[in-house]
């Protein structure tokens, strides 16, 4: 039994901030969570570490990621399965050193994710928790079928596809409908045939839409959860609280590729890097982007969205599972830092329906906990220092 004490402990729902708090927990369990003094009373046989200035928090959830995402390498031609299963385990490790305890990986080669999953049942190697929608399902040349994604037309097509995923392992399906441009791929036939498909089989769905009239015929289809949604507006956010969707921004990624673009435009293309040339064509998307999450995402948390913090971000040059990026845009654009974290815990865990399992520390939920040196309570910035992660009351 082990009793963790810091200055601040972040419960994740949003709003509790237990000033001079603790948490106690025995092998995976957390057993109880409240002031420190208090505690030692209640658990006098429990060991103490006392982490003094920091703050404790639950693990983190990243509600967006490709750890197999390997496309944007610049020697693709070393990239045969094992060299990829070796990149998504190195992936995995860092949403661990980052307090990263579950993720959502949101399509990736196929059998990758289960596999992973399973080896870190069996103890071969250090993985977060994980969900994961094997390859997802695109339409014939729609966006992603040149990085592995499952081209597939047809209600009835759609319909054999899930099924097979649902037997393959995927915990969710994805579809993805919209590239950079307002073409939406799938008719809303076709949407709504993989939504009734995916919930019939007791499984839920996500979908890549940034674009309109996209998100809208996503939205009405009944996804559980709109991915990117970059011009999302207030008025279809109402309709998302009304029909109990969700939405993960991934903000960051847009951000970072703008940035990224406007530099490259500046210094010239190198057609020699995959990853300037595929998304150089793309300024004005990205730069839109950012100005709509400016303008929109704060109204639309305001309406009641269940929000959910998401990185995808799968270039080369960029940080790798920049989850404390992701919070921090949400707090510059007007959320308190401890809002931001329960969009990374409370959230994702009642939309994965882990709520039982984990996303708070609560008693009798999963010990996954992380500590981090300052107070990310006023400061979300210090999230970035973490100083100890468990996972189900593991170190690791």
């Amino acid at each position: 039994m082990i009793l963790l004490k810091a200055k601040n402990v972040i419960t994740g729902d949003g709003k509790t901030v237990i000033e001079n708090g603790g948490v106690v927990y025995a092998e995976d369990t957390i057993l109880a969570v409240g002031k420190a003094t208090e505690l030692e009373e209640e658990f006098p046989q429990a060991q103490i570490r006392d982490y003094g200035e920091a703050s404790i928090l639950p693990g983190l959830m990243d509600a967006h990621i490709h750890l197999g995402y390997y496309w944007t390498q610049p020697d693709l031609h070393h990239y045969n399965d094992f060299m990829i299963a070796y990149y998504a385990q190195k992936q995995a490790e860092t949403c661990l050193a980052k307090g990263v305890t579950t993720i959502r990986d949101c399509c990736g080669p196929q059998f990758l994710l289960e596999t992973l999953r399973l080896a870190a049942e069996k103890g071969f190697v250090k993985a977060p928790r994980i969900l994961h929608t094997d390859r997802g399902i695109c339409i014939t040349g729609g966006h992603g079928h040149e990085d592995g994604i499952e081209e597939v037309d047809g209600v009835e097509n759609i319909r054999h596809t899930i099924r097979r995923q649902k037997k393959d392992g995927a915990d969710w399906i994805k579809m993805l409908t919209t590239n950079r441009d307002d073409i939406c791929e799938f008719t809303q036939e076709e949407l709504n045939a993989g939504v009734a498909e995916a919930h019939r089989l007791g499984m839920k769905c996500v979908v890549h839409s940034g674009t309109q009239p996209g998100i809208q015929m996503c939205i009405e289809a009944g996804f559980d959860t709109i991915e990117h949604g970059n011009f999302l507006t207030v008025e279809q956010a109402k309709q998302m609280v009304k029909n109990q969707q969700s939405w993960t921004p991934t903000m960051f990624a847009y951000h970072f590729l703008a940035e990224y673009n406007q530099k490259v435009q500046e210094v010239g293309i190198d057609h020699s890097n995959q990853s300037t040339e595929t998304y150089s064509h793309h300024l004005d998307f990205f730069e839109s982007s950012v100005q709509a999450y400016e303008e929109n995402f704060k109204a639309i948390y305001d309406e009641g969205v269940t929000i959910l913090a998401g990185t995808d971000m799968v270039m080369l040059e960029a940080p790798s599972v920049p989850i404390v990026e992701e919070l921090e845009l949400m707090v510059n654009y007007g959320l308190t830092p401890v809002e931001a974290i329960q969009t990374a815990t409370q959230n994702p865990a009642k939309v994965f329906e882990l709520a039982e399992v984990t996303g708070e520390l609560k008693r009798d939920l999963q010990a996954d906990i992380v500590v981090v040196d300052g107070d990310v309570a006023k400061n979300i910035q210090d999230l970035r220092n973490v100083r100890q992660v468990f996972l189900a009351g593991i170190e690791v």
